[in-house]
C-alpha cells in the first residue's frame, strides 16, 4: 500500500496525529460544527452526529479511517426500516482508508458515490445500487473486491484502480458505463455473468480477465495487457473487440501505470471462444495457441487482426513405432493438439509449466477421451476458420487451416470414407494437401530420374530403327511402286546406360513434364513409360505450382 502524501488535502481536515515525520496527521474530513473526522471525534460527539443521519442523506467523509466497527455503525444509521438495506444519497469516501472488511453490500447511493483514492483491505460492494455516478478512480483494494451483481445505473469510473488480489464483478450491471478503466489487478478480474448495456470502453492489465456469459449489448472494445482472457458462452449482441494493448497504460497528468506485479510480457491470450456467436467478434494481436473453439457460432465471421499466433506442431525428430517422423511446420488449433496428445498417449502437463515444443499441448481433460474433440469435431472448425481468412483476401493466411481440415478429415474414421480417406492420404503423401511445394518437387524429381531409368534400361531401343523401300518392276515397264517401311524398335542389350542414352532419356522425361511427345524412337515397354510420366509428371508439376500459389496468393 502507497504511503500518504505528504501535502495536505484541499479539504479542511481533522490533522490529529500531525508530528515532524507526517505534519499533515489525519487527512479526514471535519464533521461541520467540528475540528475533527468521524474517526476522531469524542464519543459523544460521534453519537450525536450519528443520530442526526436519516435514510437518504449525504455523506461526506473523505480521507477519514475507518474501522470496520465505525463504518458498519455509520451505515446501520442509514438503513432503510423498509428493505433494511444502506440508503445513502450523495456519499464522498474519497481517500478514505477502510481498515478490515467494508462492507458495502446491498447498499443503495442514490446520488454519486465518490470513492476515488480510497484505500479498502477488502471491499464488498455485493448487489450495491449505485444510481447517480460512481467514482473509484486511484481506489486500491490490498485483497478482494466484491461487486457482484451490483448495478451500475451512471458512469462507472475506475481509471487507475488497483486490485492486489481477484477484482468480482460476476452479473454486474453496467447500464451507462463508457469507460471502465484502465485498472491493474494482480489476479483475476472476473467479469462472468456481467451485462454492458451502453457502448463501452475496458483497459485491464491482469493475470486473468474471465468474461464467462458476459452480455455485451452494445458495442464494446476491452483492451488488455497481460492477461489469459476467457470469453467462453459470451452473449454478443454487437460488435466486440479485444485489443491486445501494445504499451502500458497512461492516465493524464500521472503517467504510466505501474504493472510490476504483473508476471511475463504485454502478450494477451485468449483461451476460449466456446459457445460464442463469432459474427461480432474481432480478435486483434492476440495469442490463440490454447483457444477453445469448439461450440462457437459462426466462426467463418469471426475477424483475426493483426499478428495472430496459434500453437505449432511439435520441433523435432519423433519416432512411430520403428520409424522417424518429423511434424510439418504449420500453426495448429488447440483442439487439434488436445486430441493428438490424447491419441499419443502423453502425460498431462503439470498446471503452471509452460509447453514442451517437442509435444502436443494436453487439454483441461486429458487424457479423457469423451472429453477431447475428435477429429469430426475439428475439422469444422479448421474449415470455418479458414473460410474467415479466405473472406478477408487472406490466402496464405489460410492455408494451414485447410491443411487442418484435410488432416482431420484424413483421420476421421466415422464420417469420412474409407475410400476418401485413401486419396487424402495419397493427396497428403504428394504434396501436402497441395501446400507443401517441396514434397511435390522432391516427388516431381522422384518420378523423373525413376522414368529416366527405366527408359535406359528398357524404353530406348538398341539403335533408331532404319527406314527400308521395297517395290517390284512390272516385267513390260510402267509404274515402279515402292513401300517405305520402317523396322520395328529391338530391346536394348548389352551396355544401356551410356551418356548417349542418357540424353535421350532425360529429353523424353523434360518433353513429359511439360506434356509433350520428344518423338524420340521407343520400345514398346518405353512406350507406356512414357505414357505414364506424361500423366505422373506434370499433375506433380501441376501440385507444385498450387502450393507455390496457395503460399503467395493475395
Amino acid at each position: 500500500m502507497s504511503t500518504p502524501s505528504p501535502s495536505a488535502p484541499y479539504w479542511p481536515h481533522c490533522a490529529h496525529g500531525a508530528d515532524p515525520t507526517d505534519p499533515v496527521g489525519c487527512r479526514g474530513i471535519q464533521i461541520p460544527g467540528h475540528t475533527a473526522c468521524l474517526a476522531h471525534l469524542t464519543d459523544t460527539d460521534r453519537d450525536t452526529y450519528l443520530a442526526g443521519l436519516a435514510p437518504g442523506a449525504d455523506i461526506d467523509h473523505r480521507g477519514t479511517p475507518f474501522t470496520e466497527d465505525l463504518l458498519n455503525r455509520l451505515l446501520n444509521t442509514v438503513r432503510d426500516p423498509t428493505t433494511t438495506h444502506p440508503h445513502l444519497g450523495t456519499a464522498r469516501f474519497g481517500g478514505a482508508r477502510f481498515s478490515g472488511p467494508a462492507r458495502f453490500s446491498e447498499a443503495r447511493f442514490s446520488g454519486d458515490a465518490w470513492f476515488s483514492g480510497a484505500r479498502f483491505d477488502d471491499g464488498w460492494f455485493v448487489e450495491a445500487r449505485f444510481s447517480g455516478e460512481a467514482w473509484f478512480d486511484w481506489a486500491q483494494f490490498s485483497r478482494i473486491a466484491w461487486f457482484d451483481r451490483a448495478r451500475f445505473s451512471g458512469d462507472a469510473r475506475f481509471g487507475g484502480a488497483r486490485f492486489s488480489g481477484p477484482a468480482r464483478f460476476g452479473g454486474a450491471q453496467f447500464l451507462a458505463a463508457s469507460w471502465w478503466g484502465p485498472v491493474v489487478c494482480e489476479a483475476t478480474v472476473d467479469l462472468s455473468g456481467a451485462v454492458f448495456e451502453a457502448p463501452v470502453t475496458l483497459e485491464i492489465a491482469a493475470r486473468w480477465v474471465r468474461c464467462t456469459r458476459t452480455r455485451w449489448q452494445s458495442t464494446a472494445t476491452v483492451r488488455v495487457r497481460r492477461a489469459s482472457v476467457d470469453l467462453g458462452h459470451a452473449v454478443l449482441e454487437a460488435p466486440l473487440a479485444v485489443i491486445a494493448h501494445p504499451t502500458p497504460f497512461t492516465r493524464p497528468n500521472v503517467g504510466i501505470l505501474d504493472e510490476s506485479g504483473l508476471p511475463g510480457s504485454g502478450a494477451v491470450r485468449v483461451v476460449s471462444v466456446q459457445g460464442v456467436d463469432a459474427a461480432h467478434l474481432v480478435l486483434t494481436d492476440t495469442d490463440l495457441s490454447d483457444c477453445l473453439f469448439s461450440g462457437a457460432f459462426h466462426l467463418d465471421q469471426l475477424r483475426l487482426e493483426g499478428r495472430t499466433t496459434l500453437a505449432s506442431t511439435p520441433t523435432g525428430w519423433h519416432r512411430k513405432g520403428i520409424s522417424p517422423v518429423r511434424w510439418t511446420r504449420r500453426r495448429t488449433l488447440a483442439e487439434e493438439q488436445h486430441w493428438r496428445a490424447q491419441t499419443a498417449g502423453q502425460p498431462a502437463t503439470p498446471v503452471g509449466a509452460p509447453p514442451e515444443p517437442r509435444r502436443w499441448r494436453t487439454g483441461p481433460h486429458h487424457p479423457h477421451p469423451a472429453r477431447t474433440p475428435d477429429p469430426d469435431d475439428i475439422a469444422p472448425l479448421y474449415r470455418q476458420l479458414r473460410k474467415a481468412f479466405e473472406d478477408g483476401k487472406n490466402e496464405p493466411g489460410a492455408a494451414d487451416f485447410y491443411y487442418g481440415e484435410c488432416e482431420m478429415r484424413r483421420h476421421d474414421r466415422t464420417g469420412t470414407p474409407k475410400a476418401e480417406r485413401r486419396l487424402l492420404w495419397a493427396y497428403w503423401l504428394l504434396s501436402g494437401y497441395g501446400l507443401r511445394a517441396g514434397r511435390a518437387l522432391g516427388w516431381l524429381a522422384a518420378a523423373m530420374l525413376g522414368t529416366i531409368v527405366l527408359l535406359m534400361a528398357f524404353g530406348l531401343p538398341t539403335s533408331s530403327p532404319k527406314q527400308e523401300a521395297t517395290g517390284t518392276v512390272p516385267a513390260g515397264g510402267g509404274t515402279v511402286t515402292f513401300i517405305i517401311d520402317k523396322q520395328d524398335p529391338k530391346n536394348p542389350t548389352g551396355d544401356r546406360f551410356t551418356s548417349k542414352r542418357f540424353d535421350k532419356a532425360l529429353n523424353v522425361t523434360l518433353n513429359s513434364v511439360v506434356f509433350r511427345s520428344s518423338g524420340q524412337d521407343l520400345t514398346t515397354t518405353g512406350t507406356y513409360i512414357e505414357m505414364a510420366s506424361r500423366i505422373l509428371e506434370p499433375a506433380l508439376l501441376a501440385l507444385a505450382v498450387l502450393a507455390i500459389r496457395g503460399r503467395i496468393k493475395r
